[in-house]
């Protein structure tokens, strides 16, 4: 594998999770750094879990921010189809090639079978399966006789095992103490993590980016790879997007996901650089990027192996910074809605979007900017007294009815611009 190839390969089963959104960045910044193909690929094996309409909310998402994908279900490419239902019939092949190098078994046990391990190991569970002891004539009598079963993957004294990450460094587990991961489920249906192997050599995908939850996993996804005598991808275990020291950020928990976000007035392109900035960070004190200016910068060398704790706070400022260089034809068209919903008196509602274009964090913060033309409330005449500065109700009057027609002669509203008038 001398070209650089990375993989988005979500699960159509909802909105797009803050964190997924941060593996497909970097997969993304990964390969076009490096000149190379961003894939994108639905994983829709899980049925149950699938909700009508996500793998169009993947698509509009990856291409709202920007991230344009080289092959994919809907352009196609030269290692299609690319819709996991759509390669089914071929897991079963691999599986049964494994199962003749000894390398997996059929495994007819109950889930009674299980929970009485379960119960009997403890929090050291892992599953002794008895259907490895089977001979050849038992195994066939109960495929015979329609007995339901799984594929496993057989790891029998394979000792120590170890890999490189290009986060974590190097990385050595005990083999023998890995579970023998179910590879084919008892619907014929290949799991997630085996699908994905198939997948990902069969693509020619270099580099795989994911949690780093699958670090101590990792050495069963690459037995699979040495039983069939494949390269091994690069691995990049990246650390999670955090909601505060203890708890991941989470959509099941009600955390905002990216949808959530530009609902609320958030911009994509602020959304991206500020989750660019969620465990990585460049070699400089810059902050705002570009998308392009992220694939030039990027370096998977300066993924942090902390935690990353998602900051509202932070991403607000930013979005304050875009919408403040936003192009103002732009910028009107999508503040444009907000303002009708306040003015509906015949006011010149591009002068009222200037006006508050540098104030708002927000789109949703124009409300607020803008109430007041509609309906100026009534303020208490305290608020111009000031004993020190001497001023009164009567001082102060005359000063707001020289300065009223300075303001009605004005036509920028900028800070700099009032500030340097009323001087």
């Amino acid at each position: 594998m001398n070209r650089t190839r990375t993989r988005f390969a979500p699960s159509p089963t909802g909105y797009m999770h803050i964190g997924n959104l941060r593996t497909a960045l970097f997969e993304y910044l990964i390969a076009k750094h490096d000149n190379g193909d961003f894939l994108l690929r639905i994983e829709d094996t899980d049925q149950a879990r699938e909700v009508e309409g996500a793998t169009d909310i993947i698509y509009d998402t990856l291409k709202s921010v920007g991230m344009n994908w080289d092959e994919g279900p809907d352009i196609g490419g030269d290692f299609g189809p690319y819709i996991q239902s759509e390669r089914l019939p071929m897991y079963r092949g691999y599986a049964d090639q494994l199962i003749e190098l000894g390398k997996a078994h059929y495994c007819f046990c109950t889930e009674e079978t299980l929970e009485q391990q379960r119960q009997e190991q403890g929090d050291s569970f892992v599953f002794k399966d008895p259907c490895k002891d089977l001979s050849k004539e038992e195994i066939q009598a109960k495929l015979d006789a329609n007995t339901p079963y799984v594929i496993r993957q057989t790891i029998d004294h394979v000792g120590k095992q170890e890999y490189d990450d290009q986060v974590y460094g190097h990385i050595e587990v005990d083999g023998d103490l890995l579970d023998e991961q179910i590879l084919i489920k008892s619907d014929g249906f290949p799991t997630y993590n085996f699908a994905n192997v198939i997948d990902d050599h069969q693509m020619e995908i270099s580099h795989v980016v994911r949690g780093n939850e699958y670090l101590s996993s990792t050495p069963k996804y690459n037995l699979l790879y040495d039983a069939y005598g494949w390269q091994r991808p690069t691995y990049v275990h990246v650390p999670p997007v955090m909601k505060d020291e203890h708890h991941k950020l989470s959509k099941r928990n009600g955390d905002a996901s990216f949808q959530d976000l530009v609902a609320k007035g958030y911009l994509p392109e602020a959304i991206i650089n500020y989750i660019a900035l969620l465990g990585w960070s460049p070699d400089n004190d810059q902050e705002i990027f570009s998308l392009q200016e992220l694939v030039k910068a990027f370096d998977v060398h300066r993924i942090s192996k902390r935690p990353a704790i998602f900051d509202i706070d932070k991403l607000t400022w930013m979005n304050s910074e875009y919408i403040k260089a936003m192009d103002f034809d732009k910028f009107y068209e999508r503040a444009e809605s907000y303002i009708r919903e306040v003015i509906t008196k015949d006011y010149d509602l591009k002068k009222i979007a200037a006006l508050v274009k540098s104030r708002i964090e927000i789109f949703p913060d124009i409300e607020k900017q803008i109430d007041f033309f509609e309906a100026v409330p009534e303020y208490d005449t305290a608020m111009y007294c000031h004993k020190k500065m001497k001023t009164n109700e009567e001082n102060s009057l005359e000063v707001l009815k020289e300065v009223l027609p300075l303001l009605e002669a004005q036509e920028d509203y900028s800070n700099d611009a009032l500030y340097a008038m009323l001087s």
